[in-house]
């Protein structure tokens, strides 16, 4: 393959080669970083232009498994519906590269990304969007703006920019930022949690442990929440090496740019005659149509409208005239919108700036589920549930990147039907939006929750939407969390931040709703605790915002947040437990040196207690640590109990019998052939059939009965197992 450019980046090389293969694309980059390889390609329908008022811009990026030398698994050998990951890469890639569409292009524009060489420490999502801008960038389509995008870790509390897998995986943050060499356009953030050692002075693991393990290394998990200040300042460093890496690139892609198509673009020049009228004459219509909250509500008012004016302006009545009104009504309101914000800082609701709607919480409403909340914020609610499973119940998946299956023991699943937004439509599979917005809320709960072997499935079911159904699901799934009783480092909300500019003048909007969405200039959704931030995502519309102004809307946020957070404590007071369904598990250490008496001879002693209290057990040898699972607290609890009482019972000391030696045993259990005898150690024999009596016996239970005292004599060894015969005395 023969290399146009090479493009040296903090240590890295990025090849491009332009134009040697997909020729008959409208543009087309092979890119070469290590040993990745990735062909981006770009194709535009000039036949078709679409008549709506939306951008027909498909992105898909799609991973072959031959790029790590593996073959898929599953019954189908070959590469079926796009993982998780390849679709939200994919929407990452669409939010990035849309922007740089000029107004009123509809030609329909096929965006492909296709791995086919995966470097096992690569970043792929920010490879393939750098392919897919230098495809774009290089194309025939009239665009001259390159865009790429940066990824900031912080291994060992220093700043590391575009990290490797291996330094991400040991990483407290993952910021994903994409933008051009003037402007951010796009953000992306988590934190990682983390289980650190501490020393606790006075914390005794257990009474019968040695004393000398009385100050002993617990873990303690952490959120790694990032401040409001520390986080401008790693976005301030990140955007500045982003935006001198995208001058390199434009220089470096200029001399291979094809000569640009001439492309028709949709002329949208709104009516001003029917501007000017509905401005004139139906103002308080429009202002009534912006108190309609639910979109469907709205949307039904400036239809009645539509039909109203055009009853009186009967030649605006045709197809056409009639579309150049609903256009022109539309600008109205959003002009009013805007306005009203910016004029009299007020909103369409009569909401403050900063004032977040009215909140009510109920938890534990399913009986049968173990931990339900219902979440409602104004006009958008959310059912969130909880299932906890064990380890074995977590989703597998096989990354290109990951030597073998991995499982995700943490999953956050979000459904949006169309009822919730007044919409007759049916419900179908899960779409992007669905499957990122449920991404976004795992990213921020995930470094609170510190998993110990479970598996914890959270479902929300968007009941009503009106503005951030994805931060109703951030809150309503930390309620869940608690309402099954799990742990958690920090009390996690969300909340979804807008923004109005003309010119100098801008609003920074909390809790926005629908319609501020739709007619503001920036969507910015941001979680975490009072103290610091676990996962953000900002998408700006104006072309770039300044770091001054999104740190006022961070510390806005925080502010709204640490409102919400006050409410979900005090509904945290009122949580009743489903006890009769919702499992339960508990953690505690024993002496290991105890931990034979615990599993008994061949298991049986642990066995028992399964069987008696209906839980799982599993014990660490090495450390004594002892987790118990089962299907309600009172098992749990019982053989907790069971446990310790064995664990606290002052060890018998072992009697080295020989043959010959009699003692008195207990008959602890009767089988057809034979019994199995208590020794006064606790060590068992087998009393076989045949030496319990100078006569025939034939049946056991007609000569001896469970918990009958009676003298044996030790008959032979076998291994771990001693024959025991019958003596009338010592």
């Amino acid at each position: 393959m023969k290399y146009d450019v090479n493009i040296e980046l903090q240590n890295k090389t990025e090849s491009y080669s332009f134009g040697e293969v997909a020729r008959q694309a409208n543009g087309s980059a092979w890119l070469k970083s290590g040993d990745s390889v990735i062909l981006a390609t770009v194709v535009i329908d000039e036949t078709e232009i679409v008549k709506d008022d939306f951008l027909p811009l498909t992105v898909q990026y799609i991973e072959k498994t031959y790029a790590a030398g593996k073959i898929p698994g599953g019954f189908f050998k070959r590469e079926t519906k796009p993982s998780d990951f390849e679709t939200l890469t994919s929407r990452i890639i669409d939010r990035s590269l849309r922007p740089l569409f000029p107004k009123g292009f509809g030609h329909p524009t096929q965006i492909t990304i296709m791995t086919f060489s995966a470097d096992s420490d690569a970043d792929l999502q920010a490879l393939a969007l750098k392919a897919a801008s230098a495809a774009l960038y290089t194309s025939d389509i009239d665009i001259n703006t390159s865009i790429s995008a940066i990824r900031a870790a912080r291994v060992d509390g220093e700043l590391v920019l575009n990290p490797t897998l291996s330094e991400l995986k040991n990483s407290t943050l993952d910021l994903y930022l994409s933008g051009t060499k003037e402007d951010l356009l796009m953000i992306e953030m988590r934190s990682i949690g983390t289980n650190e050692q501490e020393m606790q002075e006075s914390f005794i693991i257990d009474p019968m442990i040695d004393p000398t393990l009385s100050t002993p290394n617990i873990s303690i998990h952490k959120s790694n929440a990032i401040s409001e200040d520390e986080l401008i300042k790693v976005l301030q460093l990140s955007q500045e090496t982003l935006f001198e890496t995208n001058k390199k690139y434009e220089n470096a892609f200029e001399a291979f740019k094809k000569p640009t198509k001439p492309i028709e673009c949709k002329a949208h020049a709104i009516n001003e005659e029917m501007v000017s009228y509905v401005r004139d004459n139906h103002l308080k219509d429009i202002a009534l149509a912006m108190n309609q909250m639910a979109k469907s509500e709205r949307s039904t008012a400036l239809r009645t409208l539509r039909k109203n004016i055009i009853k009186i302006k009967e030649e605006w009545a045709e197809v056409q005239e009639e579309v150049s009104l609903k256009d022109a009504i539309e600008s109205v309101k959003k002009e009013q919108v805007r306005s009203q914000i910016l004029q009299t800082k007020l909103r369409a609701d009569g909401r403050g700036l900063k004032e977040v709607r009215p909140i009510s919480i109920s938890t534990n409403i399913l009986p049968k589920a173990h931990a339900s909340c219902l979440f409602t914020r104004g006009q958008t609610q959310a059912l969130v549930t909880l299932t906890m499973g064990g380890a074995k119940d977590g989703q597998m998946f096989e990354s290109l990147t990951d030597e073998g299956i991995q499982n995700e023991n943490f999953m956050v699943h979000y459904n949006f039907p169309g009822f919730s937004v007044g919409e007759a439509s049916p419900v179908m599979g899960t779409k992007r939006r669905e499957l990122g917005h449920g991404n976004l809320a795992k990213r921020a709960l995930e470094p609170v929750v510190n998993l110990n072997g479970e598996t914890i499935r959270l479902v929300s079911e968007i009941l009503e939407s009106n503005g951030s159904s994805s931060m109703a699901t951030v809150c309503g799934g930390y309620m869940a969390l608690r309402a099954a009783d799990i742990d958690t480092s920090d009390v996690i909300a969300g909340i979804a931040m807008g923004m109005v500019s003309e010119g100098d003048n801008y609003a920074i909007l909390s809790d926005i709703m629908g319609l501020e969405d739709h007619d503001g200039d920036m969507d910015f959704k941001v979680t975490g605790s009072k103290d610091g931030i676990t996962a953000m995502q900002m998408d700006i519309k104006l072309g770039g915002i300044s770091l001054d102004v999104l740190k006022e809307a961070l510390y806005q946020a925080k502010e709204g947040r640490s409102h919400i957070i006050d409410i979900m404590i005090d509904a945290e007071k009122n949580i009743e437990f489903n006890d009769g369904v919702l499992p339960s598990t508990d953690f505690f250490h024993i002496d290991p040196s105890v931990i034979g008496d615990v599993i008994g001879q061949a298991g049986k002693v642990i066995r028992e207690i399964i069987e008696k209290f209906e839980v799982a057990i599993d014990i660490d040898k090495k450390d004594g640590k002892v987790k118990v699972t089962g299907k309600n607290k009172t098992g749990v609890m019982g053989a907790k109990e069971h446990i310790q009482d064995i664990a606290n019972t002052p060890k018998q000391e072992k009697i080295k019998y020989q043959v010959g030696d009699k003692c008195e045993g207990t008959v602890k259990k009767i089988v057809d052939f034979g019994a199995f005898i208590e020794l006064s150690d606790g060590t068992d024999g087998l009393l076989h059939i045949s030496k319990i009596s100078d006569k025939r016996v034939d049946k056991v239970s007609d000569v001896l009965s469970e918990g009958d005292k009676i003298m044996v004599e030790i008959l032979e060894f076998k291994g771990n197992k001693i024959s025991l015969g019958r003596v009338d005395s010592l």
